[in-house]
């Protein structure tokens, strides 16, 4: 069942490039895209489709973002170092849904069309989203964690953030779900470790610690997971453990069994059709509030299939 359930599991047709027919680009547009992070293989994978897409395109697109995906005020400092140079169209990912609106307003103000990746703002300014359904995601992961279990007892989430739209949604996407559907679960911390491999390890051995009936973690992107992964096994721990992202470290540890299995995105496709999509504005072309990227759960029993092996990264 579970099998089954890991392809009905993808929402979206959107899982590889060649779903969608490229829009070619007249001028070489200058589209700046403002990542959350590097340090994670995710971020590498997504610019690796901004730089296809620009390829494709004939635009030229920069891709940076701050060192750590805590780094709200850095990451404003790029935005706004972009913003100066005045370049035809934004690409911004967020690490606080918030943080980034007078920012943004300018770009709105100067003409500069705003389209939001990964990670939304609570704002009409961006006129679309790339992104994964993560509240969908999330619930999936649910279901998985339950199924496992047994449908009874307690677990806890890992998060990297309260303040993206991602984090948000990812926690709330889980929690809701078991609330929901598991009345047997009991989910009995969420605590943040700032998608830090390392302080997410700590928070793990201090929730397993806390709870030793504990049944299983849910680590909410790549550095949480990792941590998580980290932390069963410094102490030895059984606990069953669902993971968001892919990346080769999350890989083999779901190869030898720490990992029971993650969400994977589609971060390439993700980072391609930002650009495609900044693309479109500029030609004055209608976009859709959403682009949904797609996801899919993968364990080590469907990572070769050739539909999840097309949206996992290394």
């Amino acid at each position: 069942m579970l099998n089954r359930r890991t392809l009905l599991g993808a929402i979206s047709a959107v899982a590889m490039l060649a779903a969608s027919t490229p829009v070619m680009a007249q001028d070489n547009y200058d589209i700046a895209l403002i990542s959350k992070g590097f340090q994670h293989q995710f971020w590498q994978a997504v610019k690796a489709g901004a730089d296809q897409a620009a390829a494709d395109l004939g635009v030229t697109v920069t891709f940076e973002g701050p060192e750590t995906e805590s780094q709200v005020d850095r990451q404003m400092d790029m935005l706004a170092a972009a913003l100066s140079r005045q370049p035809d169209a934004i690409g911004f990912a967020a690490l606080d849904s918030q943080a980034a609106t007078p920012l943004l307003q300018q770009a709105q103000d100067a003409g500069i069309p705003v389209i939001a990746f990964d990670s939304g703002v609570d704002s009409d300014i961006p006129l679309t989203t790339a992104t994964t359904d993560n509240v969908a995601a999330a619930a999936l992961a649910a279901d998985v964690m339950a199924e496992l279990i047994g449908g009874e007892g307690k677990v806890a989430i890992v998060a990297h953030d309260q303040t993206s739209r991602t984090g948000i949604d990812r926690v709330e996407g889980f929690s809701n779900r078991i609330k929901e559907a598991y009345p047997n679960i009991e989910i009995v911390s969420v605590q943040y470790g700032g998608g830090d491999q390392l302080q997410s390890t700590e928070i793990t051995k201090s929730i397993l610690l806390a709870n030793p009936d504990l049944k299983g973690i849910f680590g909410a992107n790549e550095g949480s997971v990792l941590g998580v992964a980290n932390g069963k096994q410094e102490l030895g721990s059984d606990i069953v453990v669902i993971g968001y992202d892919s990346g080769a470290a999350q890989k083999a540890f779901i190869e030898s069994g720490v990992i029971a299995g993650a969400i994977t995105q589609n971060p390439v496709g993700i980072g391609y059709q930002t650009v495609q999509a900044a693309v479109s504005a500029l030609k004055g072309e209608e976009l859709p509030e959403i682009i949904d990227t797609g996801f899919y759960y993968y364990n080590a029993d469907n990572m070769s299939d050739p539909q999840i092996a097309a949206v996992l990264y290394d």
